[in-house]
């Protein structure tokens, strides 16, 4: 299956603000909550969002991030992560099709939660080549994604967790699951 189209996500915002529930969800709170915790109570210098939404996790992630860049391919949702987030110092909104308008790092921290099994394996290895380049050494790259089997991605969430391990530049640092979805953070050597 190839990579999901940016309009597809265009047009699941236009039809629903928030169309996975992220402002009201009891999964989704408890995910985000569980994702601030993994990252240590560490403060992280420059930082990057994949995948952004709504901007509610971007939200979550300022206060520990000097410099947030959080994307999205939606213009909808690009458009209500700057409404929620826009004008604090610190944090750009940015449209951007994944891997193709990755933002320029380096940085000190990735989230990528819930979307890199949107990718192709083509596009997530070009993603991760560009990610084991721009994350600084003891950098951080955290996925956590639905491990649950689904038709409507190109890729099943143990998939896009199993690619990043092979990868020589990140060492797994903290692997959990939690039905249904697994958190793994990497440090990059």
């Amino acid at each position: 299956m190839s990579a999901t189209p940016p309009e597809h996500f265009e047009r699941l915002y236009r039809e629903d603000p928030d169309p996975w529930g992220f402002t009201t969800s009891t999964y989704e709170r408890a995910k985000y909550a569980r994702t601030i915790r993994a990252l240590g109570g560490r403060r992280y210098g420059r930082a990057l969002e994949l995948g952004c939404s709504i901007g509610v996790m971007t939200e979550a992630l300022a206060p520990l991030c000097d410099e947030l860049v959080a994307c999205d391919a939606a213009p909808t949702a690009v458009q209500a992560a700057r409404e929620r987030v826009g004008g604090r110092p610190g944090i750009e909104i940015r449209e951007a099709v994944l891997p193709h308008d990755l933002p320029d790092g380096p940085w000190d921290l990735v989230i990528a939660s819930e979307v890199l099994y949107y990718l192709d394996a083509e596009g997530l290895d070009s993603l991760l080549d560009t990610l084991e380049r721009d994350v600084r050494s003891g950098g951080v790259l955290l996925a956590v994604h639905w491990t649950r089997p689904t038709r409507t991605h190109p890729q099943q969430g143990d998939e896009v967790h199993d690619a990043i391990l092979r990868r020589p530049g990140f060492l797994r640092t903290l692997a959990e699951r939690r039905d249904p979805y697994r958190l793994d953070r990497f440090t990059r050597r």
